[in-house]
């Protein structure tokens, strides 16, 4: 008597096809390869996404479960903005979303549609810095490197979050204007971890900036 294979059906893999469905009905424009893949196979989702980044409007067709780091790296080849620790924790991925400062690790792509991007590329140039860029060169605000595009990102929406008068956890009166103290600034740049210990360098470039000396 030949052998015979049996077919089984693991709860995984009846889960994995039943969530490849529901996203491609969840996603405007998203279609999914699901129904040909065999059970057990992780389905591709796809969908498309318009976003403006540095300027430029980028019309791209990605997978529903892409972080914005990745498509920001993979598909546009803006590597300047870093992948650190991949889950939120060390800000080397920080880039500004309509104004506002994120992790790009921690959000997906398809989720910025008509949004407008900023990474470390749209701050500045070689040939024309930034004045947060200008200001960590001069005061030697990074050592390594690794962490600092997320780092001029963040320090320019701190100044922003500044002057727009959004209070911090250590400011001492939540109805009064913020004021750059150090501790202010170290509390809200926190987020975002230099592994040299370049800290007090990056306080001061910040500063100049702020001072509007930079």
């Amino acid at each position: 008597m030949e052998n015979s294979k049996e077919f089984k059906i693991t709860r995984r893999g009846f889960l994995v096809s039943a969530a490849g469905s529901v996203a491609a009905t969840a996603v405007p424009g998203a279609v999914t390869a699901a129904a040909q893949q065999p059970l057990g196979v992780r389905p591709t989702v796809v969908s498309k996404v318009s976003f403006v980044v540095n300027g430029a409007r980028r019309d791209l067709e990605v997978d529903t479960r892409i972080t914005l780091l990745d498509t920001l790296r993979e598909h546009l080849q803006l590597t300047g903005t870093k992948k650190g620790c991949d889950q939120g924790q060390c800000g080397a991925c920080t880039v500004l979303v309509n104004g506002r400062r994120i992790n790009s690790c921690l959000t997906l792509a398809v989720m910025h549609q008509g949004d407008t991007i900023t990474t470390i590329e749209g701050l500045g140039t070689p040939e024309k810095l930034h004045p947060m860029q200008a200001a960590f060169v001069k005061h030697d605000g990074f050592q390594c490197g690794y962490c600092t595009p997320g780092q001029i990102c963040s320090a320019v929406a701190v100044l922003e979050e500044v002057k727009a008068g959004i209070p911090s956890h250590v400011s001492e009166d939540l109805t009064a204007r913020p004021r750059l103290t150090s501790a202010e600034l170290r509390e809200r740049m926190s987020g975002n971890i230099c592994r040299c210990g370049a800290y007090s360098n990056i306080v001061d470039a910040i500063t100049e900036v702020s001072r509007g000396r930079a």
